[in-house]
């Protein structure tokens, strides 16, 4: 049987075979743009990395290798594709094939006549496929192009991001030798050509690396430094860098003949100097900045907040960061106190607050809300919160802890006292002087009140006594109020009218005060004193512990415990009949109860010898101190006179001012103006100085100082360069007056600014003026002046314009503020409560506690006031108790001036 005869090859099948293979060389192409194309963009980023981080281009190509690598991983399976590899690919993508691609590709003389037909088939559908345009196989460009774009982008961006300052150029630095090298016959002298610095800053700074112009240079902490020297001559010599106590040895550049090199990193500031070939250079200095830690600054809340009833209980927390290089953390951490007393329980909330300081920028703004429902607080709850950052370099900070309470609705706020330290109304006991003072007002008002409100401050005086009653009954024994009358049921001093017979109480007490000598029992009672329940009583006398039996109280003589007995009773009388709103019958036993209250305060007082250290006799010169004491004129002018015998002529002057007692600037004054011989004294006053005197003293001694010796202005010189103001204040004016007296000239400008403690650049009140201030107020009316001397250096002088706000209502007071002009304000809310003028003082409580101010102060006008501080404060009240004493004064007074406003608003 003879097999079929294969028809030649057509036109057709050829043709086909070219589509098969421009097929796969297509995709080849598309497949390889696909792949390149990222790697463009990738290969642009990468620029731009370099372009801005120079230093960074080890790691760049690092990361250019492995990307050229991928890119080869992903073209080299392309060199493979072949008509036989694409014939499989076509007939998966196109259907219409039949799966028979593959017998284009095979032998004529291999087909058989169906094959034949088949490949015909296929061919007529290639050619039909490529006339439609769709004869491609698919590369995926979507991935492409999304990596490409976003490579682009980044590219771009950081391409037109200003890019970091190019490092400077390493130029010369010069560099001075103390000796050139000893030249050497026959050989060229090592001498050293060019000397090179370069700084690297650490990277977290951020900063460029830099060549300074000189030798001596300033540098962040951990920076690298590094040295390069270029030598010539035929020395075999090695340059060295001495630092500290540590000397580096220079190492040879690879490549380069004579250029040695030495690095070094700073840690603190040092000098450093060159060696080389025998020679030392200069010492120079290397001044290290040290990375400073984060600066926190929060500007709202204030360091104490009061959210009060009805106000939205929501707080914003703003704060400003600084740093020298960058900030990389932040963070709120917020700590909640719910309960009272034991009860009380902490829980501690953090916020991260990073996302402010995105990008570390060396300043940012914190913005954060406390919302206190939703941190669980409720009335009557609080919280402390503050703000940590941290830096690139790993430096952390933290600010204060700050107080936010929630006003609790349960409590009664209480009223606010002017001296605006704290808030608080302390319990306390009015003095029987101050009821006395009380019910005379009242019996003054009665005729312009209403029965009503006369009966109820008479009641509230009642009460007041009672208190005081109690008080006092302690003493005799009385632990508690039990009874509400006096222990007897007739008192025979207080049934006595007023201009009647007091002997009864008196008497007894005087009896027994004659008696004192010895020990005795007490007067027995009358029969109207006994109890009407004595039987039941003497059978439980036995049983019952009598800690609280008035007469058991031994620990007062038996005449003092009479006469205190005799003052309950008449405190008792006065309190029956305020509470029944007798006022004028209630005054003679208010009034006898004083009178009898100060014999028992008398009778109890103990006199003790003080004994103490007994100082050695001082020397003449310092025994001139005592013309400083409280003594009168005539008593100084005796003791100077038995000190110095050469200057008796002066006793007259003394004498001629016996009624002068003051110390200080008024002794001198008189002297001045009455004796003939004054001079001699103060020149000797100026001649001891400080060794025997104060600067007060000698301050007043140079203003009235009109001096004859030939070695005045030897004199004077060392008070005009003294760093106390106010001798050098009189020492200035001295110096003038002498120049406008006898011509000489002293130097009286010196680089010395007294007092220079305000916020202004220049103050306007010497110090002489601010000692008279200080005598002006109540608070040093009687402290003396060398002692006020002392307080002018701690005296800052501020100023306030119109309506400028002095302190706020809840921050923290520590400052007492004396005014010296204008006039200020205490408001509370948009009550104003206080105004003060030219001499008064405020923010007294700010001396004795650091507590919230209860009020606000601001100025009606502008103000110049005189500032002084808690600190230094404290050593002058421990020095000088009067002025402790007047601290107490002043704001005794103004309790009792706010509680009288209190009054008359309820009333």
């Amino acid at each position: 049987m003879s097999q079929p005869v294969a028809p030649s090859q057509t036109p057709d099948i050829a043709t086909a075979r070219h589509l098969v293979a421009a097929a796969g060389r297509s995709y080849a192409w598309r497949r390889a743009g696909a792949v390149l194309l990222p790697a463009t963009a990738g290969a642009g980023l990468l620029l731009a990395l370099a372009r801005h981080w120079p230093g960074a281009q080890l790691p760049l190509l690092a990361v250019a290798a492995v990307g050229l690598l991928g890119v080869v991983l992903l073209l080299w399976p392309l060199r493979l594709i072949s008509p036989a590899t694409v014939a499989p690919r076509l007939d998966r993508q196109f259907t219409a094939l039949e799966d028979s691609t593959g017998l284009l590709l095979q032998p004529d003389d291999n087909l058989n006549l169906l094959e034949h037909l088949q490949q015909q088939r296929v061919a007529q559908r290639l050619r039909t496929l490529r006339e439609n345009g769709g004869l491609t196989l698919p590369v995926s460009w979507r991935t492409s192009l999304v990596v490409t774009a976003l490579l682009g982008l980044a590219g771009l961006a950081l391409w037109w991001w200003p890019a970091t300052p190019k490092s400077a150029p390493v130029a010369g630095v010069p560099v001075r030798f103390s000796s050139s090298p000893v030249p050497v016959a026959g050989k060229v002298p090592p001498r050293i050509v060019e000397t090179q610095v370069r700084v690297t800053p650490p990277a977290y700074t951020r900063l460029p690396a830099f060549a300074p112009p000189q030798a001596s240079f300033q540098g962040p902490e951990g920076a690298r430094v590094r040295w390069q020297m270029r030598v010539s001559g035929s020395s075999r010599a090695v340059p060295e860098v001495e630092i500290g106590r540590q000397r580096l040895r220079m190492q040879a550049v690879a490549g380069q003949a004579g250029v040695f090199s030495a690095e070094y990193t700073l840690r603190s500031s040092v000098l450093y100097r060159l060696r080389f070939a025998g020679t030392v250079s200069d010492d120079y200095a290397i001044e290290v900045r040290a990375d400073q830690a984060p600066i926190i600054r929060i500007q709202t809340p204030k360091q104490y907040t009061l959210v009060e009833f009805g106000v939205r209980p929501e707080l914003p927390v703003r704060a400003t960061l600084r740093d020298d290089y960058g900030l990389s953390r932040a963070e709120l951490v917020i700590t909640v106190a719910q309960g009272q007393g034991e009860a009380v329980k902490f829980r501690e909330v953090r916020r991260d607050l990073s996302a402010a300081v995105g990008g570390q920028p060396a300043q940012a703004n914190l913005l954060s809300q406390l919302n206190l429902p939703q941190l669980g607080l409720t009335y009557g709850d609080e919280l402390y919160f503050y703000i940590s950052a941290r830096d690139n370099a790993g430096h952390s900070s933290r600010t204060d802890a700050y107080l936010v309470q929630w006003q609790d609705t349960a409590v009664a706020d209480s009223p606010s006292d002017m001296g605006m330290g704290v808030k608080v109304a302390p319990a306390y006991f009015r003095s029987q002087r101050q009821i006395i003072i009380d019910t005379e007002k009242l019996i003054a008002e009665k005729p312009k009140l209403d029965a009503a409100t006369v009966a109820s401050r008479a009641n509230a005086l009642g009460f007041d006594q009672q208190a005081l009653r109690l008080r006092y009954g302690k003493f005799m024994g009385e632990e508690v109020g039990g009874s509400m009358g006096a222990s007897a049921p007739r008192s025979p001093v207080a049934e006595d009218d007023e201009d009647g017979h007091e002997e009864t109480a008196a008497e007894h007490a005087a009896e027994a005060g004659d008696h004192s000598g010895h020990d005795h029992p007490s007067p027995p009672a009358t029969s109207a004193i006994a109890s009407l329940t004595a039987e039941t009583d003497a059978l439980m006398d036995p049983y019952i512990h009598k800690h609280d039996d008035s007469e058991t109280a031994d620990f007062l003589e038996p005449a003092v415990k009479a006469k205190l007995r005799a003052v309950l009773d008449q405190m008792w009388a006065a309190e029956l009949r305020l509470r029944t709103g007798q006022l004028a019958e209630a005054r003679p036993y208010e009034y006898r109860a004083l009178k009898l209250l100060k014999e028992v305060q008398q009778q109890t007082r103990a006199y003790v010898k003080k004994a103490g250290f007994v100082p050695p006799p001082m020397p003449e010169a310092t025994g001139l101190q005592a013309l400083l004491d409280d003594t009168s004129v005539a008593e100084k002018a005796r003791v100077f006179a038995s000190l110095t015998p050469a200057l008796a002529a002066t006793r007259t002057s003394w004498g001629a001012s016996r009624r002068v007692h003051n110390h200080g600037a008024a002794a001198a004054s008189v002297l001045v103006s009455a004796a003939p011989h004054s001079e001699q004294f103060l020149t000797f006053l100026l001649r001891q100085g400080n060794i025997a005197f104060t600067s007060w003293t000698l301050s007043v001694a140079l203003r009235h100082w009109q001096p004859t010796e030939p070695d005045a202005a030897e004199i004077l010189q060392p008070y005009l360069v003294s760093p106390k103001p106010l001798l050098f204040e009189s020492a200035q004016l001295a110096a003038m007056a002498l120049a406008d007296r006898t011509g000489q000239q002293l130097p009286t400008s010196t680089t010395f600014t007294p007092m220079n403690h305000s916020n202004s650049s220049e103050n306007r009140v010497s110090a002489l003026e601010r000692v008279v201030v200080l005598k002006s107020t109540a608070l040093f009316a009687h402290t003396p002046e060398n002692v006020l001397s002392s307080i002018v250096p701690i005296m800052k002088e501020v100023n306030f314009q119109e309506g400028e706000k002095i302190f706020a209502k809840g921050d923290i007071g520590t400052s007492l503020f004396i005014l010296h002009d204008g006039q200020v304000g205490v408001f509370n809310g948009n009550q104003q409560l206080a105004t003060f003028g030219p001499g008064d003082f405020f923010g007294e409580l700010a001396l004795l506690d650091t507590e919230p101010r209860s009020a606000s102060a601001a100025a009606l006008s502008q103000v110049l006031a005189f500032r002084l501080d808690q600190e230094d404060f404290y050593d002058v009240m421990e020095e000088r108790g009067e002025v402790l004493r007047n601290i107490l004064k002043m704001l005794c007074q103004r309790i009792r001036l706010q509680n009288e406003k209190m009054r008359e608003m309820a009333a």
